[in-house]
């Protein structure tokens, strides 16, 4: 695994945000997030903009309505047909346009994110095309649209390094019986998509539920983006050694549901106890706080405007003690 070059103690948001005018959201993200501002997506501003609409934009014999839902002409899709519109100058994208455009010409690293094939793979799914057409169709939509993703981001910044989050809440499922796919055509798919990205940007699978985290780290993620208490500890071995080969975790610390408070203390809390779980399963304490950034939980669509500062104040608040702490823990050690 390649060596990631990031602060210690960075935070970063994830997914949506609840605005409606996209050059105040790629403000707000740029001003709240300085050192890693995340592109955001606005479907409150559009429908056009949620996750699964953006993935299917261009997909031949899909429609993506005004309220982003989809409708599938014949559900016999070709996955070989190449997208209808691989660019981003369609309405999914207006959000993620002014945000390139408002980073033109940065040097410091930027996050990006787009929907994983295993998630769309399910949407196309329930829309009645075949299994193995649907997740087929949804791999070959998300490789052409990571590589216009990086295309794009390097036209406007050039200079600026890019870190890349495949979203995967579709992975919650693979956990269930019934799950249309096995494990090791789960890992190729997420990991299909990762290696279109990884010449370019450091890479990051997110998924915001209980996950196989094994697998999801089978499939080859230099960053693995979770939330708290979502299942790390029980898998404490296999985050052990992702964090020895270089991985970074991102820590979902601020929750998106339920009340937050004004402090980040008892978030702190319970960040600190997760890490001590896996600590007693064997981790690293150093390299847990070393190679860790700070997020929500989740995207922040159903919030309202004062409700997402909070959660980003909040993420920030926790990183600058992770730094803090970091840095003593480096001092400590005589680093």
């Amino acid at each position: 695994m390649k060596r990631i070059e990031l602060p210690h103690g960075i935070a970063t948001s994830i997914g949506s945000l609840p605005h409606t005018d996209p050059r105040a959201a790629a403000t707000f993200v740029l001003e709240r997030h300085p050192r890693l501002p995340a592109a955001p997506s606005l479907p409150n501003r559009s429908g056009c903009e949620r996750m699964i609409a953006q993935a299917a934009w261009g997909i031949a014999g899909v429609a993506v309505l005004d309220d982003g839902s989809l409708q599938v002409d014949d559900p016999y899709l070709d996955p070989r047909a190449p997208l209808t519109d691989p660019s981003i100058d369609g309405a999914p994208f207006v959000a993620l346009r002014a945000f390139l455009g408002a980073v033109a010409g940065r040097r410091a690293p930027i996050k990006l994110q787009l929907t994983g094939p295993v998630t769309l793979g399910i949407a196309l799914l329930s829309m009645g095309v075949p299994e193995a057409r649907a997740f087929a169709v949804a791999g070959a939509a998300v490789r052409a649209r990571a590589r216009t993703l990086v295309a794009a981001a390097q036209e406007t910044a050039p200079m600026a390094p890019l870190v890349v989050f495949v979203d995967e809440p579709g992975l919650t499922a693979a956990m269930h019986d019934g799950f249309p796919l096995d494990p090791n055509r789960t890992i190729d798919l997420v990991s299909s998509a990762l290696a279109t990205l990884e010449p370019h940007a450091v890479t990051g699978v997110h998924c915001c539920g209980p996950a196989d985290w094994r697998v999801v780290l089978q499939a080859g993620p230099q960053i693995l983006s979770l939330p708290l208490a979502a299942g790390s500890v029980e898998h404490a071995g296999a985050v052990g050694a992702f964090l020895e080969r270089g991985g970074w975790l991102a820590w979902g610390a601020v929750p998106t549901t339920g009340p937050l408070g004004s402090t980040p203390d008892r978030l702190w809390e319970q960040l600190s106890a997760e890490w001590c779980g896996l600590t007693q399963g064997g981790c690293d304490p150093v390299l847990l706080r070393e190679q860790a950034m700070i997020t929500p939980a989740c995207g922040l669509a159903g919030h309202g405007e004062l409700q997402a500062d909070l959660v980003l104040s909040l993420s920030n608040q926790i990183a600058r003690r992770l730094e803090t702490q970091t840095h003593g823990m480096r001092l400590t050690v005589g680093a």
